[in-house]
């Protein structure tokens, strides 16, 4: 996957536009790592902010929406293909350089990148 890729929805997600993601759990490979606090669908940039609770201490975690692997409307849940210690290890998600900071995000573009095994 490219670091272009990473930022849109795979086709076969279920993601439809408009969909309001936050509140949704998230699971990994191997269990779940918290709920979406915010959510983009900007075009070349949709991600999802995880607020990962007890699991880091409240860290809030960035994930690329090429990540999603599927999203269960019913049972409100987004499934990731990335496993609890590969999003653990990510750069932390700071909101004050997300909004100020030019090419803040090539740092998770790059890490998702590099984590897909």
């Amino acid at each position: 996957m490219t670091e272009e890729e990473i930022w849109g929805y795979h086709p076969t997600s279920g993601h439809q536009p408009g969909l309001e993601l936050v509140g949704y759990k998230v699971e990994a490979t191997d269990g779940s790592i918290g709920k979406i606090d915010k959510h983009s669908d900007a075009v070349g940039a949709s991600h999802l902010v995880v607020d990962t609770g007890v699991w880091i201490f409240g860290k809030h975690v960035l994930l690329p929406a090429g990540t999603i692997q599927r999203i269960d409307t019913a049972e409100k849940t987004v499934y990731v293909n990335r496993t609890k210690e590969q999003i653990k290890n990510a750069p932390e998600y700071d909101e004050m350089k997300y909004e100020g900071e030019a090419g803040y995000l090539e740092q998770f573009a790059r890490h998702y990148s590099q984590s897909h095994s």
